[in-house]
C-alpha cells in the first residue's frame, strides 16, 4: 500500500447519489486477476456508448479530470454488493481518496483495507465542493491525513473522522498483513516467553 500524507489534486464531481459497486465495475469484470488494470473497467458501461465509444459529457472522460486523485460524490456512494473489485478499479485509474457524505458501509472498509482513503463530509460541506468546483474545476484540494483536514485556498476548510489504526496504516503504507508483520519482533518475543 502506498503511503498517504498530503495529497494535492484537482476534484472529479459525480454529482449523482447512490452510485453503486456495479456501476463503478460491471460484475462481467468480477473474474479478472487483481495483477489486471481494473482502472480501465472503471464506470465501464458509464463511459462509453453501445458501440464502446467514450461518451464526452460523463464526467470521467473530460481533459480537466485526466489527472484527479480526488473523486467528489453525493449520498451512499458505494452502496450495493460487496465486492472490493469497485474500489480497485478506482485505485487503479488514479484515485486516491473519495469524498462523500455518506458511504455503503462495506465499500467504506474495502476502501480503508486497499488504500484508497474514504473521507466523510457534511452534506453542507460536500454541496459547497461541488459548488467550489463548478465554477473553477482547476481548483485545486489538499487532503492532509495528520490533520484529518480537506483544504480549498482559501475558501473552504473541513475536518474528518478516521479510526486511529486505519490512519496509522494510511500514513504508514501499510495494509493489514504489513502491520501485523510489523509487529513480528514483538510476536516473537511473546512466542519465546510461553515456550520457556
Amino acid at each position: 500500500m502506498e503511503k498517504f500524507k498530503t495529497l494535492h489534486s484537482v476534484v472529479m464531481p459525480l454529482d449523482k447519489v447512490n452510485i453503486d459497486t456495479d456501476q463503478i465495475l460491471p460484475a462481467r469484470y468480477l473474474q479478472k486477476p487483481r495483477a489486471n488494470n481494473f482502472g480501465a473497467y472503471l464506470f465501464k458501461d458509464v463511459r462509453h456508448d453501445g458501440n464502446g465509444s467514450l461518451q464526452p459529457e460523463f464526467v470521467l472522460n473530460q481533459a480537466q479530470y485526466v489527472n484527479a486523485k480526488i473523486m467528489l460524490a453525493k449520498d451512499n456512494f458505494g452502496c450495493g454488493s460487496s465486492r472490493e473489485h469497485a474500489v480497485w478499479a478506482i485505485y487503479d485509474a488514479g484515485f486516491r481518496a473519495v469524498i462523500a457524505p455518506s458511504f455503503g458501509d462495506i465499500f467504506f472498509n474495502n476502501a480503508l483495507k486497499n488504500g484508497l482513503l474514504p473521507i466523510r463530509l457534511s452534506a453542507s460541506d460536500v454541496v459547497t465542493l461541488f459548488n467550489l468546483t463548478q465554477h473553477n474545476s482547476t481548483i485545486p484540494i489538499v487532503i492532509d491525513l495528520a490533520a484529518q483536514t480537506v483544504l480549498a485556498n482559501p475558501d473552504f476548510s473541513a475536518s474528518f473522522e478516521i479510526d486511529s489504526f486505519s490512519k496509522q496504516c494510511f500514513l504508514e503504507g501499510l495494509d493489514e498483513l504489513g502491520y501485523t508483520l510489523s509487529l513480528l519482533p514483538q510476536i516473537e518475543a511473546f512466542e519465546k516467553k510461553l515456550t520457556s
